[in-house]
Order: C-alpha cells, then sequence, then structure tokens
C-alpha cells in the first residue's frame, strides 16, 4: 500500500520535486533499509546511503554542520578535515553505531571498497529508547548487511522503516523521510535531496506551512500534554543532503547549515538534549582525489554567488522529509508497552483549512 505523503494531504509546499520527491532523485543515490519489529521490544532498524551506489567508491566531496551536537556521528572529524566522503553512509540507534561502523568497514573490505588501507565511515543515530529496547542490542551484523546490498534508487519507503523504525517526531510517531528539489535550468538544473532521521521536537512546537498545528493537537503527547513550553527537547535529527551540483566542501558546509532553517520551519527551537547533525554531499567531480603525475586535480565549482537556490532547495527538501517522516509513519506499541499515535491526517487537514492553508484538495 502506498503511503502517504506530506502533498497528498494538501500541504502547501515551496519548490518543484524531482521524479520520486526522494534524495534518490540525484543521479547515483541509492538507499537500503533493514527494519526490525520484533516481539515486545525491538523497534528499530539501519539506513544506508550509498553516494555513487554500492558499485561506485568513489569519494564525494562533503560538508558536516553541527547545529546542536548531543549526538554522534563517527568519521566527523576526516569529512572536517579532508573534505571528502569515503563509501556509505548509516544511520541507526545510539547504542548500535558501533556494529553498523564495524559492519560497513567489513562489508569494504570484502568488496574492495576501501579508498585508503583504513576506513573511517559515516555513522549517525538517534535516540529510539522509547520505542525501542536500545540497551538488548538488536542491531545485528547481518542487519546491516541487508541494508548495503539491498539500496535502491527510485522511490523509497518512508515513516518507520529503518534507523527511522521507532522514533518520535514531535511527541508523533516520527522515523525516515525524503524529498528533493528539482531546481530550473536557468538556475543551473542541479537537484538537491534529502533524507531525514527525525526523532525531536516538542508538541506545542510543531509548525506546517506556517501554521501552529501542534497548539490544535494537545492530545496524547507523552512529554509534555501538548503545554510547558520550557520543558527540555532531549530528542534529535540527522539530515543527510545530497547534490549533483559541482560544490566544494566549505560549501557543501554551507549548504549542511542551511538543514537547520528545514528543521525550523517545522517548529524547532533546537534543544540541549536534541542530536542535531547534518552533512551536505555532492555527486560531482569524480575525478577529484585523481590528479596527474604532480597532483593536479581538475575540478568544477559554483560560485558562491549562484549559491542561492542550493541554499533554498536544501531548506524546503530538509523541511518536506521531516514532514513526510512523520505523516507516513503509523501508530506503534514497543518497549514496556509504550505507544506512540501517528499524527491524525484529517484533523491536520482540517486545521490547515481553517488557515487557508490547504491546496489542491
Amino acid at each position: 500500500m502506498k503511503k502517504i505523503r506530506a502533498r497528498d494531504l494538501g500541504i502547501p509546499l515551496e519548490g518543484e520535486t524531482g521524479l520520486h520527491n526522494a534524495i534518490t532523485d540525484v543521479k547515483g543515490i541509492t538507499v537500503g533499509y533493514s527494519t526490525i519489529i520484533e516481539g515486545e521490544s525491538a523497534r528499530t532498524g539501519v539506513t544506508v546511503i550509498h553516494p555513487r551506489s554500492a558499485k561506485d567508491h568513489t569519494p564525494v566531496y562533503a560538508g558536516i554542520h553541527s547545529f546542536n551536537g548531543n549526538g554522534e556521528m563517527t568519521g566527523a572529524a576526516w569529512v572536517e578535515e579532508g573534505g571528502l566522503l569515503e563509501g556509505p553512509i548509516g544511520i541507526t540507534n545510539t547504542h548500535s553505531v558501533g556494529i553498523v561502523r564495524d559492519t560497513i568497514i567489513a562489508w569494504q573490505v570484502k568488496n574492495g571498497a576501501l579508498y585508503q588501507k583504513w576506513s573511517c565511515p559515516v555513522v549517525a543515530e538517534t535516540a529510539d529508547g522509547w520505542l525501542n529496547d536500545l540497551n538488548s542490542f538488536h542491531v545485528k551484523e547481518h542487519h546491516v548487511l541487508n541494508a548495503l546490498d539491498s539500496a535502491t534508487n527510485g522511490a523509497i519507503d518512508e515513516g518507520n522503516v529503518g534507523g527511522g523504525t521507532g522514533m518520535l517526531c514531535y511527541e508523533f510517531k516520527g522515523g525516515t523521510g525524503t524529498s528533493s528539489r528539482q531546481l530550473p535550468e536557468k538556475l543551473g538544473g542541479w537537484t538537491v535531496g534529502a533524507l531525514v532521521q527525525s526523532n525531536f521536537g516538542r508538541r506545542y512546537q510543531l509548525t506546517i506551512a506556517g501554521v501552529p498545528v501542534g497548539n490544535y493537537l494537545k492530545n496524547d503527547a507523552p512529554f509534555t500534554s501538548g503545554e510547558n513550553p520550557f520543558k527540555q527537547d532531549d530528542g534529535s535529527l540527522i539530515v543527510i543532503l545530497g547534490t549533483d551540483a559541482p560544490l566544494l566542501p566549505h560549501q557543501l558546509k554551507r549548504v549542511a547549515k542551511r538543514a537547520t532553517l528545514g528543521m525550523a520551519r517545522t517548529g524547532s527551537l533546537g534543544g540541549n538534549g536534541s542530536g542535531d547533525i547534518f552533512l551536505a554531499f555532492s555527486t560531482a567531480n569524480p575525478q577529484a582525489e585523481h590528479g596527474d603525475e604532480k597532483g593536479i586535480a581538475n575540478i568544477q565549482t559554483i560560485s558562491n554567488d549562484h549559491l542561492d537556490p542550493i541554499f533554498a532547495g536544501a531548506v524546503y527538501a530538509t523541511e518536506e522529509a521531516i514532514l513526510n517522516s512523520m505523516i507516513a509513519a503509523k501508530d506503534m506499541m514497543g518497549h514496556n508497552q509504550v505507544n506512540i499515535n501517528a499524527i491524525p491526517h484529517e484533523e491536520v487537514r482540517g486545521i490547515l483549512r481553517k488557515h487557508n492553508r490547504l491546496v489542491g484538495l
């Protein structure tokens, strides 16, 4: 059954999307999942992103921004230092970062995918300890390998899948979401895609299309009962942005920063307890690390005064990916009989209609 997404509800969103409205609209990018829903306490999984597909191991230029660093993204120090992302990206729960990292290295060794003699993979996390028993370490090596090997392009699943399986967002069920923006040819024709793992926010903050939706949906908010605006936000958000625009690492760091604005457009203030870490990479310049006999590589880049449309695409794709992660999600009961409801579609539509912010329906 096709999952409902933000645009299916008539939510007005800025910009034109790519064909699948997904990070996979950027040519070469593939995404794989392992979703673990077992017994009463396993509600977790793994998401893998291959920047150039599982068969092309050429590094990509990348940049990282930590909006609020109460979280983990392994390999970030080398991306910051060297400007390169080497290998697949993993996203999982907080206590499974180690096994995902180690399995990615083993997969790289087995598949001859090491760029250097060593590997320092990028693996990010958010904590799913409300619905998932973190301390039972449900993610195993075979789950990671399945996500690595099953990655695909085209339309990808959202909501309660992959690393996002057990996550919450604005005290509703959150999870995995994606979106893309296709720039018009006069602005370069580039594609910018976002994939998020959402696990942040308090109900009173939730904003959709500029409307304070959370103020109308106070029931069943597990932490705040829809009130207490000074309650600590101790969730997290991981955003991965991919583009085919030729950008250098320092420019990609600037793109990664714009994910903060996409997050803010959904209402978040970025709490002290939130691990909000964002990475952007470019699939352009495949030969950048293969210079001539003097080590000189010929690369292309967009000038800074042409970056604004890409910045906008990053903001809007992040915002929509967060909304998609919630709207595609389903109610879930998990560890210790905790039950988290998905955001109610028809109530959201009614609120937006009341504020004249419903389109197409």
